[in-house]
């Protein structure tokens, strides 16, 4: 440097007058050494390397610092140009920079803004940060560089970056001034700004308007006093504002920075939208909580009360003060604890218990009957940590339903009495083995409207009935007991199953019972003839059995119910082996639930045939046939009927004459009656005969069309006499006048048989009488 070194002077004027803020002073020349070493020294001294240049870019001085940081030697770097210090790519801007400082010379850092990077010896890049000096000698200008490495501070400012990068929250920084200094990419996501958007912007940008003044004073109160990490606005409502204008709740922490640069502060915020929501849903499900008319109590798995709602005071009469920490035992009547020990047990295993129904007491002793839902509470890893239960207080149902059941029991005895009373027992038939079972149903209403008879047609003929009214209780027995009460009657006319169908139709309708359908089937046996007629009214098929002949249906044709009316009915005659059993019943015997009808007949077919095959009794095969369909003798919802009719045996001996409607005729048939029962070993009684007979014979002549069938039938106990013409008449017993000769005959008849009566027939009628033997 010559002879003359330049130190910079601060401050007012200096030697020779010089008012420039930097002047250049030349020291005498006995002075220069001493200083010269003086300011050597303090290069040395500085902490940084120290790199000085003239305004040609070459270095002139340089301290040992400077050798550590780059790795040359002092004596590489005097005289060199300064790039060799800069990375290569850098070099030929520096070279502008470098000239346009030359032209300000003022001391202020290196390239603000801009990343710096040294070059060592050995070809290393580093960070930099650099401090420019002008120096005014006698020489010239010269600059002064202290060079310090950031390569640690540039780290840990990278390491800071990515914590705030992988922060979970919305990270913004800002100045003291609230200008965004930094954010994170959860900023961009939850605002939907880019980032350059918001860097150097206030910060009151993401602050909805209405809330900008305010913030401004709370942000300038923190900076000044504060200064401490806290949640920002705790007890006030915060709210952010995304770019596209919505608005939506947050929490916000902030924390203090003090940086070289000033205080910076750190905003770490959240949406808490969905938390919201969740608290307010919480508010809703606690207000319906209180509100609830039901008592709402939780409890930990051993029993203690933490949560009584105002409806469980006033269900037991506690306060919540006086439950919540008691056990839930307190509750429960002194025989009932083993009960809450057993339903704590359940709820341990993660068991949901509905609609629980149980005694309860009150704090005043009075018994409840309660209606108890439980469930377990789980913790966030699904562990049952306790319970909660909704009760609910059923007494006044428990006493409606225990009248009701009165009630229901009464009506259901009262129907059951009326159908008993109204269907009857029966009528042993000689000749005619039966055994019979009904049983009303034991759910819903109770007893229904079936019904079965036996009517004695006399000569031997035997009427078979069964019904079923649609519908239960009081009306359908009713409707039952008329319809029986109806069909007995018509069938002791003697008229056949299609006229009875046809007649107890037009009772039906007259019954004005809307919608009442009726099932009905009417048989008449006929053992001389070993047959029976059949009809039908959308019953259920009739089966035939017996030992050693399998089940069979009977055929006959399927007409519509009772009530539908307009029907015309049919009928039909079958052959019946002596011996075999006619069976008839009802749906409820073979209708169940999920069931197909036809299976479950065939069902009860083969129970049958299994019953027959061990030769057992009638009571005995009916026995057996409930037991298989009906397994359950308490879990029928209908009423069940079942008939067996056993088809008497053929009488001991028949005979038959056909006679002209004549006068001669009357004769005939009493000499063929006394022929035929001195025959039969039966003159006792050939006198009455031939006198019945007699009488009317002389009737069918003088008042019906011919031929005439004489008919005679006898069995162990009763002598039958059929007399069929082809009128339609029926004769109608009359007093006669003392002056008449006719009248009398039949008035006879009915003094003198066991007994008499007329029947029709397809061609006429058929007059018939009988006497024991």
């Amino acid at each position: 440097m010559g002879d003359t070194i330049t130190a910079a002077v601060s401050g007012g004027a200096g030697t020779n007058g010089c008012t420039h803020r930097h002047c250049a002073v030349r020291l005498r020349d006995d002075e220069s050494p001493r200083v010269e070493d003086r300011f050597r020294g303090l290069l040395e001294a500085a902490p940084d390397a120290m790199v000085i240049v003239d305004d040609s870019g070459t270095i002139r001085l340089v301290n040992a610092q400077t050798e550590t940081l780059f790795g040359y030697q002092r004596a590489e770097l005097l005289g060199r140009p300064v790039e060799i210090l800069i990375p290569g790519r850098f070099r030929a801007q520096h070279g502008v920079h470098r000239d346009g400082y030359t032209g300000t010379r003022q001391v202020r850092p290196m390239g603000a803004g801009l990343e710096l990077h040294g070059l060592r010896k050995d070809g290393s890049e580093f960070p930099v940060e650099i401090s420019l000096s002008p120096l005014e000698t006698a020489d010239g200008l010269l600059v002064s560089a202290a060079v310090r490495d950031v390569s640690e501070r540039k780290a840990a400012e990278e390491r800071f970056r990515s914590l705030l990068e992988s922060a979970p929250d919305a990270m913004v920084i800002v100045d003291d001034a609230g200008t965004i200094k930094l954010v994170n990419a959860q900023t961009e996501t939850l605002f939907g700004y880019p980032r350059k958007e918001l860097l150097g912007r206030p910060v009151e940008l993401l602050v909805p308007e209405r809330f900008r003044s305010h913030h401004m004073l709370h942000r300038g109160d923190y900076a000044a006093t504060n200064r401490q990490v806290r949640p920002m606005g705790a007890g006030l409502e915060l709210h952010g504002l995304r770019k596209d204008g919505s608005e939506f709740p947050v929490e916000i922490s902030l924390s203090p920075l003090e940086t070289t640069d000033g205080l910076l502060v750190s905003a770490a915020v959240r949406d808490v939208s969905e938390r919201k929501a969740a608290e307010a849903r919480i508010n809703e499900l606690a207000a319906l909580v209180e509100s609830s008319q039901d008592a709402i109590l939780a409890k930990t798995l051993d029993g203690r009360i933490t949560y009584w709602n105002t409806a469980a005071q006033r269900l037991y009469g506690y306060t919540a003060e006086e439950a919540i920490g008691r056990h839930v035992s307190m509750l429960a009547p002194p025989e009932r604890r083993d009960e809450i020990i057993h339903l704590l047990e359940e709820l341990r295993k993660g068991a949901k218990i509905e609609h629980f129904e149980t005694l309860r007491l009150t704090s005043s002793g009075r018994m409840l009957d309660v209606d108890v839902t439980l469930w377990p509470t789980r913790d966030t890893s699904g562990t049952v940590i306790g319970a909660c239960a909704i009760v609910r207080d059923i007494s006044d149902r428990k006493r409606a339903e225990a009248e009701l059941t009165e009630l229901y029991e009464q009506q259901k005895h009262i129907a059951l009495t009326l159908q008993r009373s109204l269907m009857g027992t029966p009528p042993a038939i000689p000749g005619l083995a039966a055994a019979s079972r009904y049983l009303p149903a034991t759910q819903g209403a109770g007893v229904g409207g079936d019904w079965f008879d036996l009517i004695p047609l006399g000569a031997g003929r035997v009427g078979v009935l069964i019904g079923d009214v649609m519908g239960r209780g009081l009306e359908a027995a009713s409707v039952m007991g008329q319809l029986r009460s109806a069909a007995h009657a018509l069938a002791k006319t003697g008229m056949q199953p299609r006229q009875l169908m046809q007649a107890l139709d037009a009772v039906v309708a007259d019954l004005d019972v809307p919608d009442q359908l009726v099932t009905c089937c009417y048989l008449v046996i006929a053992p001389d003839a070993g047959s029976v007629t059949t009809c039908s009214a959308g019953h259920l098929p009739t089966l035939v059995a017996g030992p050693g002949a399998g089940t069979r249906r009977l055929p006959a044709p399927v007409n519509a119910p009772l009530g539908v009316g307009d029907v015309l009915y049919q009928q039909s005659t079958a052959a019946i082996p002596p011996g075999a059993v006619l069976v008839l019943y009802t749906d409820g015997m073979v209708e169940t639930p999920g069931s197909d009808i036809e299976y479950q007949i065939d069902v009860l077919t083969a129970a049958l045939s299994d019953a027959f095959a061990s030769d057992t009794g009638l009571e005995s095969v009916a026995d057996h046939v409930l037991a298989t369909l009906l397994p359950d003798a308490e879990g029928h919802n209908d009423d069940v009927t079942l008939l067996l009719a056993q088809f008497p045996a053929a009488p001991l001996a028949t005979a038959t004459a056909e006679l002209p409607a004549t006068a001669p005729t009357v004769s005939e048939g009493r000499s063929f009656v006394v022929k035929t029962l001195t025959s039969w070993d039966c003159v006792h009684r050939a006198d009455d005969a031939r006198l019945l007979v007699s009488e009317v014979l002389t009737n069918a002549v003088q008042h019906a069309e011919g031929p005439l069938v004489l008919h005679l039938r006898r069995t162990a106990t009763e002598l039958a006499v059929e007399i069929s013409d082809l009128s339609p008449h029926l004769p109608q017993p009359r007093l006669a006048a003392e002056d008449e000769e006719s009248g009398r005959g039949l008035i006879l008849v009915d003094t003198l048989a066991d007994s008499w009566g007329v029947r029709p027939t397809d061609q006429g009628k058929t007059t018939w009488f009988t006497l024991r033997l």
